[in-house]
């Protein structure tokens, strides 16, 4: 089984506030993006990485890729309009059986959390990081107005890597593009056309950083465990 990371690097960032790609911005000295590579540089679990950037970038990750000897680096792909558009461009580039479908602004992705996903979409068939809901959560109408308590016991916030077999969701995603289903991530096109999603239990140092404050969080979790290098 060969298994393939896409590495979704293609967002500029807008709520980060920078005038470049937020994934090129310095977290402990290292770009984000660097940081995320190397995690599955290092995880024997991964054969292959596929970065997906925007246009203007390709050459800055490039750069990166031959600057911290990211070896299993096969390809580096434009992406589209919208992120459904930039996973599918990068699946269209795997060789593996498997893809590991990641957001490169989750830098703080562990080693044994991408091997753990890996291993329930061996059981499962699909398999996604998440953590449980901390916060009570309330359904709204549309003037704002509280509806009802959602199960907090039975919810959960959904992180990447996703996990699928690559040839699945390469044809899921040409069929939600067919069907003009808009995603904000993979799970939602498994979930759309009656397929399951296994969770696999993360860590909440998995985030995603989006704004400056993101940033701050982000350097402290390094702190913590002595990687801020």
């Amino acid at each position: 089984m060969k298994v393939s990371a896409v590495i979704v690097a293609g967002g500029r960032g807008k709520r980060m506030g920078a005038a470049v790609n937020k994934v090129f911005l310095p977290l402990c000295g290292r770009e984000i993006l660097a940081r995320a590579l190397t995690a599955f540089e290092l995880c024997d679990k991964i054969d292959e990485i596929v970065v997906v950037t925007g246009a203007d970038d390709v050459a800055a990750v490039g750069d990166i890729i031959e600057r911290d000897g990211i070896k299993k680096a096969a390809a580096v792909v434009e992406g589209g309009r919208e992120r459904q558009n930039s996973v599918y461009n990068g699946l269209c580039a795997v060789t593996g059986d498997v893809a590991v479908i990641h957001d490169g602004a989750r830098c703080l992705i562990t080693l044994e959390e991408i091997s753990a996903v890996i291993a329930d979409y061996e059981i499962y068939g699909a398999a996604a990081l998440g953590v449980p809901v901390k916060d009570t959560l309330k359904a709204v109408d549309e003037n704002g107005n509280i509806t009802g308590t959602i199960d907090r016991d039975r919810t959960v916030c959904i992180h990447t890597p996703q996990v699928f077999g690559a040839a699945e969701i390469k044809a899921l995603h040409e069929r939600a593009a067919s069907d003009g289903i808009a995603v904000t991530d993979d799970c939602s096109v498994f979930e759309h056309y009656g397929r399951t999603v296994h969770v696999t239990m993360g860590s909440y140092d998995n985030i995603k950083l989006t704004t400056p404050e993101d940033i701050s969080v982000g350097e402290q979790i390094l702190k913590r465990r002595g990687q801020a290098k």
